[in-house]
C-alpha cells in the first residue's frame, strides 16, 4: 500500500515553495500590471472610452455596470492612440467604496463591451488568470537589472523578460502547465530543460531537409556521434534494426501529457520508441516551445510541439504543414541573402532548416483534421550565436519593451552603455529593423510577422547592427502574384497596395513601434515626436535611394485601417486567426491616425479623429 509520504509531490514543504508566489503582495503586483495593460489596450482598440477626470490633471476615468464600478487613472494619449497609463495611478472604486484591482473581475465588468462569446468566456478568464499567476511568478523571484543584462548571454536576457505579447491582454496563459511545471519549463524561470528522444519508424513520419543537408550528418552535428551510436544501440538491445528510424525531440511535458497518454498504442507497437533523455541543456525561449542549446549554444533551437494553450493557440505543430518549411525557409534566406540592400543593413533570417513529423497514428485517418494531428512534430531552426562575430551580442528584440523589477528600461540601459545620445541610437536600430522589412515590402512584396519576439538584435558596441528575423515558415507572406516555387506557393496571400502597407503600419508602427516610443518617451529618453520624426526620417532615406519602390504602397498615407489583436483573441479564444488565411482572420475598428503622415498635423495627443 503506497502512504501518502511516498507520493510524488506529498512533500509538504515543495508543496509549499512551489506556490511561494501565490501571496497577496506578488499577486497585487501582477494585478496592478494588468489590469492597467487592459485597460491602455483594451481603449487603444476602441472597445472602451475612458473619459476625463477634470478632478486631477491628465486624470481618466471608466465607468461600468451601470455606475457601479469606476475606474480612475493618471495616462498621456500619445500617437497611434496609444494609453500611456501610469500604473501607479490606477484605482478601482465599487459601489463608492475603493476596491481592489482584480483582471478576472474587470473582465467580466467590460463583458458587455468586449462582448465574448459566452461559451468562450471561461476559457478567457483562465487565461488572465494564468497570465495572473506568471505575472506573480516573475513578481516574486524578481531578476536582473537593466544595467546587468547589458552585454549578458541571448539566452539570460530572455530569461529576464517580464512581459509577454506587449498589445495582447491575456498573453501568457500556458494553460495546461502545473505548477511545478511553470517553474520547471516557463522562459522566466531559466531552468535548464533536457529534450525526451524518440526513435520514429520511418514508414509512419517523414522528414524534410533544407538544400544541401544530409540526415546523418546533421543528426551527428546536433546530437553528437555518441549520442547517436547510444540510440542505435537501445534500438538493437531491443531487437530493432536502426536503420528503420529517425530520430525526434520532444518537450517531456509533452511526452509525460500527451505522447505516453495519447500515443500509448504507437509506442506499444515500436512506431514511436522512447530512448530517455539526451546530453544537451536546452533553455526555453520567449516563444515557449523554442529550445535554445545552452550546452552547446552553436548548434541549432529545436522548436517542438506543446499542447498547452497560449494567447489564443494550442501550440502543436503540424507534420504536413511542416513539409514545406525548409524549402520555403531556403527561398526566403537566398532572396535576402542575394540583395545587397538587405545585406548593407545586416538583416538576415534564422533558416528552419530540418522539419520531421509523425503520421502513423489513429489521428491521421479520422475524417476531419484534429489538434492531435499536431502533438508529435518538431523543427531545427539555426542558431544566431553561430552567426556573428566575437565580440557582438544578441538580444531578442522584445528586450527593447523591458523593464527590470524597479521599472528601470533595458533600452536606456543600452543606450548609456554604448554612448550615443538616444536619438542616435534610435536612428541605428531603424536602419537595422524598420528600413530592411521595408525593402522587402517594396522591393520583393515580401511581408514577415516581425513583432519583438521574432527579431534578435545583433549588437556591437551595445548598438544594433544588424537584425535576425525568425519564424519564417508560419509567417512570411508574399503579397503579389509573383512568380513562386511549388513548395513556396503556399505563402502567397494577394491584396491590393493598402493592405500591404498594413504590414509596417499594423505589425511594425502599431505592433511594435508605439510601445518603444511610449516607453521613451514616459522616461525623459526621447520625446515621441522625435521618435517618429526619425520614423519618417528612415523611410525618407529609403525612398531617397530607391524612389521607384515606392509608388505602389504609400507609407505617409494619412490614416491606415486600425487592426486589432485583442478583438482576434475575443472573438475566439480557442483560434484567433486561420494560418491559411490571415488577412481574411482580422478584425478592424476604423482608422489610426498615422503619425508619419506627410500632413504633419494629421495626429493630435488630444484630437483624434475617431472613424466608424
Amino acid at each position: 500500500m503506497t502512504t501518502t509520504t511516498e507520493r510524488p509531490g506529498a512533500d509538504r514543504a515543495a508543496v509549499l515553495r512551489a506556490a511561494a508566489h501565490l501571496r497577496p503582495e506578488p499577486m497585487a503586483v501582477a494585478q496592478r500590471h494588468l489590469v492597467t495593460k487592459a485597460l491602455s489596450e483594451f481603449a487603444h482598440e476602441r472597445l472602451l472610452a475612458p473619459a476625463r477626470d477634470d478632478a486631477h490633471p491628465d486624470g481618466y476615468r471608466v465607468v461600468l455596470d451601470d455606475g457601479r464600478v469606476v475606474y480612475r487613472f493618471r495616462a498621456r494619449r500619445l500617437a497611434l492612440e496609444h494609453w500611456a497609463v501610469d500604473e501607479a495611478s490606477v484605482t478601482r472604486d465599487v459601489d463608492g467604496e475603493p476596491a481592489r484591482l482584480d483582471a478576472t473581475a474587470l473582465v467580466l465588468e467590460l463583458q458587455p463591451l468586449l462582448r465574448i462569446p459566452d461559451h468562450l468566456l471561461a476559457v478567457y478568464l483562465e487565461e488572465i488568470s494564468s497570465t495572473l499567476a506568471s505575472g506573480a511568478f516573475r513578481a516574486h523571484h524578481g531578476g536582473p537589472s537593466a544595467a546587468d543584462l547589458v552585454g549578458a548571454p541571448l539566452w539570460e536576457v530572455e530569461s529576464a523578460m517580464t512581459e509577454g505579447h506587449p498589445s495582447f491582454v491575456a498573453n501568457n496563459g500556458r494553460i495546461g502547465f502545473g505548477l511545478e511545471e511553470h517553474a520547471a519549463y516557463a522562459p522566466e524561470a531559466g531552468r535548464p530543460v533536457r529534450v525526451v528522444w524518440l526513435a520514429v519508424r520511418r514508414s509512419v513520419s517523414h522528414l524534410a531537409l533544407g538544400a544541401g543537408l544530409d540526415e546523418d550528418a546533421f543528426y551527428r552535428a546536433q546530437l553528437g556521434g555518441a549520442t547517436v551510436a547510444r540510440f542505435h544501440a537501445q534500438l538493437r538491445d531491443l531487437g530493432l534494426d536502426p536503420a528503420d528510424y529517425r530520430w525526434l525531440p520532444v518537450h517531456p511535458w509533452q511526452w509525460e501529457h500527451r505522447l505516453a497518454v495519447t500515443f500509448a498504442p504507437d509506442v506499444a507497437r515500436r512506431d514511436l520508441v522512447p530512448l530517455g533523455l539526451g546530453d544537451d541543456d536546452h533553455l526555453p525561449q520567449q516563444s515557449i516551445r523554442t529550445l535554445l542549446n545552452v550546452s552547446d549554444p552553436t548548434r541549432h533551437y529545436v522548436k517542438v510541439a506543446l499542447a498547452i494553450q497560449n494567447m489564443g493557440f494550442l501550440r502543436g505543430l503540424s507534420p504536413a504543414y511542416m513539409r514545406a518549411t525548409p524549402a520555403i525557409n531556403d527561398w526566403v534566406a537566398d532572396l535576402v541573402a542575394s540583395d545587397p540592400v538587405l545585406a548593407g543593413h545586416g538583416f538576415r533570417v534564422l533558416r528552419e532548416q530540418v522539419s520531421i513529423g509523425y503520421t502513423g497514428d489513429v489521428y491521421h485517418r479520422t475524417p476531419q483534421p484534429n489538434a492531435h494531428r499536431k502533438m508529435v512534430a518538431a523543427l531545427w531552426r539555426e542558431s544566431p550565436v553561430a552567426l556573428v562575430p566575437p565580440g557582438h551580442d544578441l538580444a531578442t528584440m522584445a528586450s527593447l519593451l523591458h523593464r527590470d523589477p524597479d521599472g528601470a528600461p533595458y533600452v536606456g540601459a543600452l543606450v548609456t552603455a554604448s554612448g550615443l545620445d538616444t536619438a542616435a541610437w534610435v536612428a541605428r536600430y531603424l536602419d537595422a529593423y524598420l528600413a530592411p522589412l521595408v525593402h522587402c515590402l517594396l522591393a520583393h512584396d515580401v511581408a514577415f510577422m516581425p513583432h519583438g519576439e521574432n527579431v534578435i538584435l545583433d549588437l556591437h558596441g551595445h548598438v544594433p547592427v544588424g537584425a535576425f528575423l525568425k519564424d519564417i515558415g508560419e509567417e512570411v507572406v508574399v503579397l503579389t502574384d509573383r512568380p513562386l516555387p511549388d513548395e513556396v506557393a503556399r505563402t502567397r496571400q494577394v491584396v491590393d497596395a493598402d493592405e500591404a502597407a498594413l504590414a509596417v503600419f499594423t505589425d511594425v508602427f502599431d505592433g511594435f513601434l508605439r510601445h518603444l516610443a511610449a516607453v521613451l518617451d514616459t522616461d525623459g529618453l526621447l520625446d515621441e515626436r522625435a521618435f517618429w520624426a526619425l520614423v519618417g526620417a528612415c523611410l525618407d532615406e529609403h525612398e531617397r535611394r530607391h524612389p521607384d519602390l515606392h509608388r505602389r504602397v504609400d507609407l505617409r498615407a494619412e490614416r491606415f485601417a486600425h487592426s486589432c489583436l485583442n478583438r482576434l483573441q475575443l472573438r475566439n479564444t480557442a483560434q484567433m486567426v486561420d494560418l491559411t488565411d490571415q488577412s481574411g482572420s482580422l478584425i478592424y475598428a476604423g482608422t489610426l491616425a498615422n503619425p508619419v503622415a506627410r500632413r504633419r498635423d494629421a495626429w493630435r495627443r488630444d484630437a483624434w479623429r475617431r472613424d466608424a
